[in-house]
């Protein structure tokens, strides 16, 4: 590598590592806003708009130009993947027709850094005129748009990544943070489970590692299973017919008692001269892994790949053996 190469990156790593703490510096400074110090009053007011939108009945709309309105499409499409109904209204559009899509009870989230963003003014004019909750995201309270939104997220002022001050950087990336923050603040709310953001997320990698073990897991007639009392002789055909490799072992109440495995099968067909007429209780595993059908499969994998193990039983409340998850099944969804 020549030295003007090493020169050329150097620059570019020190301006990478600059806009780093730039932006950083803007999110720090927004947190300390939302906690109150320096008298600010961000905190109350986020908690304000937090009420707004969770009492009203209709949907977020979300609006903003240029590199505002790109994060707030990014911000709609976080709240409607976390429990809040959102979609995105071009202001420039909403002038046009679209304003027909803003409906009585929904809730406008409009973002303007300058808070004087002229294509938000027909928006601005119609949810007052129609009594439709606004909430500003500016870093200008005194702004058109920070005085009639009926509650303000002023952000604090900071300094612009870009070294000419101009191109929105620090200032998307605090508008983007408050985003996050209100979609979580208002899923925590809701009490949105990892259930319900698994019916948003069907499809891909995050729906893979959002199923339930009891989505993956062999049941019923699949389920291979011998009583405590049985030879090993009827372990082995369950084994062979199920073909997960292994049998789960139940007591007279139905608990489960223990597993075989192909591996216990191995061992003791070096040091055991019956093992087809040996009891299942000689040659079972006792205390086996467990994990509930409610647990993630995510969880599961991480569990065999812990404990170096190819099948897990899946036990009820009660410690009943209800189903069966081999590895396979959670390579097979696609969770690796």
């Amino acid at each position: 590598m020549s030295t003007s190469q090493r020169s050329s990156d150097t620059i570019a790593i020190d301006s990478a590592l600059r806009t780093l703490r730039v932006e950083r510096a803007g999110i720090a400074a927004l947190e300390d806003a939302i906690a109150g110090l320096n008298g600010s009053l961000l905190g109350a007011s986020f908690e304000a708009a937090v009420a707004l939108i969770r009492k009203s009945p209709g949907r977020v709309i979300c609006s903003g130009m240029g590199k505002s309105g790109h994060v707030g499409r990014k911000i709609a499409a976080t709240l409607a993947s976390t429990g809040t109904p959102a979609y995105f209204v071009h202001p420039g559009e909403a002038s046009h027709g679209d304003l027909g899509m803003i409906q009585a009870g929904d809730v406008i989230v409009a973002l303007s850094w300058s808070g004087e963003t002229n294509e938000l003014a027909d928006i601005i004019t119609y949810s007052r005129r129609h009594r439709i909750g606004l909430v500003a995201i500016t870093s200008n309270a005194e702004s058109a748009l920070g005085r009639e939104a009926d509650v303000c997220l002023a952000l604090p002022k900071s300094e612009e990544a870009c070294p000419n001050g101009l191109a929105p950087t620090t200032s998307t990336t605090m508008q983007l943070a408050m985003g996050d923050a209100l979609a979580v603040a208002l899923l925590e709310a809701r009490g949105f489970t990892a259930q319900d953001f698994k019916t948003f997320h069907p499809g891909g990698k995050l729906g893979s590692q959002l199923a339930f073990v009891r989505d993956v897991m062999h049941t019923g007639d699949n389920m291979p299973v011998v009583s405590l009392d049985a030879r090993m002789e009827a372990a082995v055909i369950e084994m062979t017919g199920k073909r997960l490799g292994c049998v789960a072992v139940v007591g007279p109440d139905g608990l489960l008692a223990g597993i075989v495995t192909d591996g216990d099968l191995r061992r003791h067909m070096k040091t055991t001269s019956d093992l087809l007429g040996s009891p299942v209780s000689s040659v079972m595993t006792p205390r086996p892994i467990t994990i509930e059908p409610d647990a993630l499969a995510a969880e599961a994998l991480a569990l065999l790949s812990e404990k170096k193990r190819n099948v897990l039983i899946v036990v009820d409340d009660d410690g009943k053996p209800v189903g069966i998850v081999h590895l396979h099944d959670l390579y097979a969804i696609g969770i690796a």
